[in-house]
């Protein structure tokens, strides 16, 4: 879940200084990783360390996996307030399980559902479910979200998103189901084939002050289409890597023999690296990640730069055109027991085209955030991000890449 909090972030930062305030596990808990759950080994059991992680250990959270569950969940409530939703609650489940009790090479398989409700009506779901199968021979990835809630439209280009005074409001209903089958090449290679449909519609269209043409926004979008992957990853999880790399490339083709409303190619180009630094298990990951389109593109298709893992600190939607490109590199510091924080900058820019790319419309961002591992390499972050004249505080798990 991804909420834009820019509003309430001093609300954050209290909240991050009393968890970092907090004892630890570092005297009396083995490290998850040290563990071996298909050995049936469990951890001993943790004293009390303070009414906010026994809180969290009764939603599950308790930074272990138990074997013996068909799943192992975490529930994580997360309150949130923009001028968009209003007043709201979000709610993430976290659940990992062994596909096979025997497969000793494949990592945990995992299912993340988000939901979120406010007080103006706005109501959503997510789904992000990774299962590793066959000693990690096939890995079978599956995303899914349904949601009808406020969203915001600044028109096409970096022009018109640019300027705060094109700002459009408009309510926005969503459907995507995208179900991917991979298949494991070589050690540290995948070929994967899948499938993508995607709905979305537009209603309740408020101009405010703005003269955007929103004519884009008067037809629902259906795009149905088939997606090819190739990648070569080395990384050591998919989760939350710490050493390794991963070099994909995604090419989605939309069709209106296969259901779509019109024709258009999507491809996606990306390039993460994770190191470990000489201090401990500090993490170093920086990333390359291009979205290219052509054909046809409906309003709810173009690229967008903003939201909690492309370029956090610009408001998701706002920035949106056929091309984009961005960068990010972060700093993943380590702290006693399950606490962490991440220190990162990143820079983005969008155009009609490749060759319309333009060094003084560039996107800067940077931001802090802290982490709090609620199981065996999935993390709980907390991100307040800055961006050129925009700003965003995000709730989410695992982390943005």
């Amino acid at each position: 879940m991804t909420i834009n909090l820019s509003v309430i972030g001093s609300l954050a930062a209290l909240f991050c200084a009393a968890v970092w305030s907090l004892p630890t596990y570092a005297e009396n808990k083995v490290a998850a990783s040290d563990v071996n759950p298909a050995r049936g080994e469990q951890p001993p059991q943790a004293s009390s360390q303070g009414w906010l992680e026994d809180f969290l250990q009764t939603l599950g959270a308790d930074g272990e996996f138990d074997p013996d569950k068909l799943i192992d969940f975490s529930y994580l409530p997360g309150p949130f307030y923009n001028p968009e939703m209003d007043l709201g609650v979000g709610i993430s489940a976290v659940g990992l399980y062994q596909y096979d009790p025997d497969d000793e090479v494949s990592q945990l398989s995992s299912l993340v559902i988000n939901g979120l409700a406010s007080t103006n009506g706005a109501l959503g779901v997510a789904l992000a479910n990774k299962t590793f199968i066959n000693q990690d021979q096939q890995r079978f990835y599956l995303n899914a979200e349904v949601f009808d809630a406020p969203d915001v439209f600044y028109g096409v280009g970096y022009d018109a998103n640019h300027a705060s005074t094109s700002r459009v409001e408009f309510n926005q209903r969503i459907i995507s189901i995208n179900p991917m089958l991979l298949q494991r090449m070589s050690p540290t290679s995948f070929v994967g084939i899948g499938f993508d449909f995607s709905y979305a519609d537009a209603s309740k269209i408020n101009l405010l002050e703005s003269d955007v043409d929103t004519s884009l926004l008067n037809d629902s979008s259906r795009s149905v289409g088939l997606n090819l992957l190739l990648n070569h990853d080395s990384r050591d999880n998919v989760l939350n890597p710490q050493s390794g790399r991963i070099l994909e490339i995604d090419a989605s083709f939309y069709r209106q023999y296969l259901g779509s409303k019109t024709d258009f190619d999507v491809y996606n180009a990306l390039y993460s690296e994770y190191m470990q630094t000489g201090r401990g298990k500090d993490i170093l990951a920086w990333q390359v990640r291009g979205r290219f389109t052509s054909g046809d593109v409906p309003w709810d298709q173009l690229s967008k730069a903003g939201g909690g893992d492309l370029l956090r600190g610009y408001t998701s939607g706002r920035y949106r055109d056929k091309q984009m490109l961005m960068t990010q590199v972060e700093y993943r510091l380590n702290l006693s027991g399950r606490h962490g924080m991440v220190f990162w900058g990143g820079a983005g820019v969008i155009a009609d085209d490749i060759s319309d790319f333009d060094a003084n419309k560039i996107l800067p961002n940077a931001g802090i955030g802290y982490r709090f591992e609620v199981k065996p390499r999935v993390n709980l972050r907390l991100d307040m991000a800055w961006g050129d004249g925009d700003s965003g505080f995000y709730f989410n798990v695992n982390e943005a890449f």
